[in-house]
């Protein structure tokens, strides 16, 4: 049986972090790699009085070392078309500032990396990039903790000897026809004798306004699912990112059957023992 709202949202945890949470220094360093040589060839910039000559003449030696520059301010240009104003108020791609000598100087003046590499602010270009790396990589937090409530609940299910399925696709069940054609995955299937639960994770540890995408779509699509006598949607969410959006949460609560976190999982479990 469900337990009321106020006692579910008291238990949601602060955090799920574990060590290998806050970076992941494997992607840190294989990006780092793909470009080590190209940083390498703009060290030769680094403490030159005459920068702009200095350019010209890398430049003459290999211009596509020029096409990394973008991460030495923390953008990847190449995946997302980056846009900078002038003086003038003119809008220019970051990446169109590589393709002359003239432009190059131009966009490590403006950028303020000229006065740093003829200081010598920055002693190497491969450290330096590492540590924005890592700067970077505190966007993926949020997957990563994704990625551990996914496990978290795994652990359950293994330790309780529950089968499962991960990442199944929305278009194995045919049957269930209100879900339309949008293609989905759910994190895990359980069948039992009784029914199939199809069922999604999360946790947040921060504020933001993905949670009440979710709850949403969560909202929407139980119903889809649950109109079908052998199917369940299951919901397992957890953290206290979802503070400011107690309400939204609530009326989710409210509305889908099946919600649990990682406290009152184990009452879900207790259901599906029942039914293998």
């Amino acid at each position: 049986m469900k337990i009321d709202f106020e006692q579910f949202f008291s238990q949601l945890k602060e955090t799920n972090a574990t060590f290998d949470f806050y970076t992941d220094f494997k992607t840190v360093i294989k990006n780092t790699s793909k470009i080590e040589m190209q940083l390498n060839q703009l060290n030769y910039l680094l403490g030159k009085e005459d920068l702009r000559k200095a350019v010209e003449e890398l430049y003459l030696e290999n211009k596509k070392c020029f096409e990394v520059l973008d991460i030495l301010i923390a953008v990847r240009t190449r995946d997302k078309k980056k846009v900078m104003i002038d003086d003038s108020g003119k809008a220019y791609l970051i990446k169109d500032f590589f393709d002359t000598p003239e432009n190059i100087y131009k966009f490590l003046v403006e950028t303020g990396l000229a006065e740093n590499f003829i200081n010598k602010n920055i002693k190497n270009l491969v450290d330096y990039v590492f540590g924005i790396e890592v700067g970077l990589d505190s966007n993926g937090r949020k997957g990563r903790s994704g990625k551990i409530m996914a496990n978290a609940v795994k652990e359950q299910f293994n330790k309780h000897g529950i089968p499962f399925r991960s990442e199944v696709k929305s278009t194995e069940f045919k049957d269930i026809e209100s879900l339309g054609k949008d293609l989905k995955r759910f994190d895990f299937v359980i069948k039992t004798n009784k029914k199939t639960y199809l069922i999604e994770t999360n946790f947040y540890n921060t504020q933001g306004s993905k949670p009440n995408e979710v709850a949403r779509a969560y909202t929407d699509i139980a119903p889809k699912i649950n109109k079908y006598d052998k199917y369940e949607f299951v919901w397992i969410t957890d953290g206290q990112g979802w503070n400011p959006s107690k309400l939204q949460l609530q009326e989710a609560y409210s509305l889908i059957p099946s919600v649990y976190n990682l406290t009152t999982l184990e009452d879900f479990i207790s259901i599906i023992k029942e039914e293998l």
